[in-house]
């Protein structure tokens, strides 16, 4: 954040180190822009940004992350973030997004919108698709998974049929892979 500092129109007001503290301090210092990391502990970026919006729909909050995956990228504009930038990107580029986010743009710089047209049609899983896609990538068979879910081994592979079908891949591995690569799941979570 000392790119940000050094800016004579800027201002650095506070830094989070968890979701739940991100809240707090936008509730206190209600900054013009704020850029949220979408990996955060205590409360991930997505929760932080629906509960400022919650108490401040005005808000102009910009998801900033290593994640770079459709998925990613649609949750947090679906959220309301007003831009979704990649943490690698040259400090000039960040500068002039969030001078951008300020004055009411929306902040999709190049990179990012070209990782949404990668993957046009947009691929909208379920709640218990994610769920069970997310089981898979962590090796569990689908007898396993239907334990932790607590639905029948037949129920799981229709998910998997019906997952599998929505990516456009025809084995479950693909679809780990392509889930990951998305960022429709994350190992870490």
């Amino acid at each position: 954040m000392a790119l940000i500092a050094n800016e004579s129109d800027m201002t650095v007001v506070a830094e989070a180190a968890d979701g739940r503290e991100a809240v707090a301090l936008y509730d206190s210092h209600l900054p013009d822009v704020a850029l949220i990391d979408l990996r955060m502990p205590e409360m991930d970026g997505i929760s932080a940004m629906a509960s400022i919006f919650a108490a401040h729909p005005e808000a102009r909050l910009v998801a900033l992350t290593t994640y770079d995956g459709d998925a990613d990228i649609y949750r947090a504009l679906d959220s309301g973030a007003c831009g979704y930038l990649i943490k690698d990107m040259l400090g000039r580029e960040l500068v002039q997004s969030i001078r951008a986010a300020a004055s009411g743009k929306r902040v999709i710089p190049a990179a990012v919108a070209s990782r949404l047209a990668e993957f046009t049609p947009r691929v909208d899983l379920t709640a218990r698709e994610v769920e069970v896609l997310h089981l898979a990538a962590k090796g569990l068979r689908n007898k396993q998974i239907a334990r932790v879910i607590g639905r029948t081994e037949g129920t799981v592979k229709v998910h998997l049929k019906h997952l599998m079908a929505k990516l456009g891949v025809d084995d479950r591995t693909e679809a780990v892979t392509l889930g990951l690569q998305r960022g429709i799941i994350h190992l870490d979570d």
